[in-house]
């Protein structure tokens, strides 16, 4: 299996202090496994590629004794030909001062975005779409190659191998930690076993960019080889640290911004409430699904606050036009940098804009759209006003699909800590029943010429009904 990693960084050759591997000269390390063979094939001033080759013994991985035995259970597998987790072991041993970030000599090279693309090959890919998902938010550009199989092998039908090619502008300890984390959740196998020192190990390596990450918890659940229990426990400290993360930017922008602090302790007072019911994700998640399902191309996320559901629209190829929109600028600033928009590709920024606009006011740039989301946004607006946000989103953009969903107010009698009465937010100015929620639907109906239906949103109380409410709404023939 190889590993390589090129620049055109200006002089090229300055790799090698990143990599802490001399460009001139081969390195070799042993394994438990195997041997790891390093070398620079091309190192000039233009172009510098390092490569990782690992060697691994294939009868010595399922023998029992040595130190180099017992790893596997069977001769005839994949494992010694095939990126893996060895790869994300070597990497650590081979480069861990390159993964840690640290470079004595080159210490501001090494914070610097640079030009840099990467090779992996052979990578099994056990799931259709893994690529893009996982690698397109981080910002690269990718290339796969399906490797074909021998003549022999021909009627097993098509290869699970693949080339990988990635190519972005960006650090190269990012590039190193998202290849460790990633390259066994696309195997989705492990040749160790699994406990709760895994979970440390994923925060350690993906705690700067996993909780922002729109598919945050498919990379816990596979990198964690489905133990629930320990993806449950990875999951919610990611959540905790993405909350943490948008607090701390708030906090380094404007220290002195009394009404972001208190913005902020209102969402947290509602986000530590919904908690215990992943209801947050789960709304978000099922937004996403909703305008995938339908078909929507352009989207616009109206109330787009923090950017949490514009991170999960990038992250499907399906959607080629994306805008955000709030009122806030503090929460705009917060989306920017959870969608990294600084660092994008060329290609993956002409996909996304975000704005400030108020939706009380009609503005054109929110027209045309195939579909508009309002999640978890008209409760914030004072009921005397709603109605000029109703004309604005219905009348006047009218996407062919508005989802709109909205907190069950029967529901909070569900939450130990709310008392009769309380809103979940305080910035709510209401929240309604079922009924209510039920009458405004049919009211946009008559008005707007659209056909909706209502679907719940989290698991369902049989009595008090579902903790949030979503209604779907497709526009009529004109």
């Amino acid at each position: 299996m190889l590993l390589s990693i090129t620049t055109t960084y200006r002089p090229a050759t300055d790799l090698g202090y990143l990599l802490h591997k001399n460009p001139a000269r081969s390195h070799e390390l042993e394994l438990a496994f195997g041997r790891a063979h390093m070398f620079y094939p091309k190192a000039t001033d233009e172009r510098c590629t390092f490569v990782l080759l690992l060697d691994i013994d294939p009868v010595g991985l399922v023998r029992g004794s040595g130190k180099n035995g017992g790893l596997l259970d069977q001769y005839v597998n994949d494992r010694p030909y095939a990126a893996s987790s060895f790869l994300s072991v070597a990497i650590a041993r081979t480069l861990r001062t390159a993964l840690s970030g640290r470079c004595g000599q080159r210490p501001d090279l090494a914070q610097q975005p640079i030009p840099l693309s990467a090779l992996v090959t052979p990578l099994p890919v056990r799931g259709g779409d893994l690529i893009e998902r996982l690698f397109v938010p981080l910002g690269y550009k990718t290339c796969v190659e399906r490797l074909p199989l021998d003549e022999a092998t021909l009627d097993w039908g098509s290869s699970p191998y693949i080339t990988l090619r990635l190519e972005a502008t960006c650090r190269l300890v990012d590039l190193l930690n998202h290849l460790y984390v990633l390259i066994p959740v696309l195997d989705l196998k492990k040749h160790y076993y699994i406990d709760t020192e895994e979970i440390e190990k994923l925060l350690a390596k993906g705690g700067t960019w996993l909780p922002a990450h729109p598919d945050r918890e498919l990379i816990a659940r596979r990198y964690l080889r489905r133990r629930r229990a320990l993806a449950n426990e990875a999951i919610a400290r990611l959540a905790e640290a993405d909350t943490a993360e948008a607090e701390a930017e708030i906090d380094a922008e404007s220290p002195a911004d009394a009404d972001g602090v208190v913005e902020l302790a209102k969402n947290a007072a509602e986000e530590k409430l919904e908690r215990p019911l992943r209801l947050h994700e789960a709304r978000l998640d099922r937004v996403a699904e909703v305008l995938r399902t339908l078909g929507a191309r352009r989207v616009v996320d109206l109330g787009c606050g923090s950017g949490k559901l514009l991170r999960r629209l990038l992250a499907e190829k399906q959607f080629t036009e994306i805008l955000g929109v709030d009122v806030g600028i503090q929460d705009l600033e917060i989306a920017a940098r959870r969608l990294h928009l600084c660092t994008l590709s060329e290609r993956q920024r002409a996909r996304i804009k975000i704005v400030q606009g108020a939706l009380t006011y009609r503005d054109k740039r929110i027209e045309g759209f195939d579909a508009a989301a309002l999640v978890e946004v008209i409760e914030h607006i004072e009921p005397d006003r709603l109605a000029s946000v109703e004309r604005v989103v219905f009348e006047f953009a009218k996407p062919g699909v508005v989802v709109v969903t909205t907190p069950n107010r029967e529901y909070n009698a569900r939450f130990r800590d709310m008392q009769p009465g309380q809103l979940r937010h305080a910035d709510h100015r209401f929240e309604w029943t079922r009924g209510e929620f039920q009458a405004w639907v049919a009211g946009i109906t008559r008005r707007f010429g659209y056909a909706a239906r209502i679907e719940p949103v989290g698991d369902e109380d049989e009595t008090l009904g579902p903790p949030s409410q979503m209604a779907i709404f497709e526009r009529g023939a004109p």
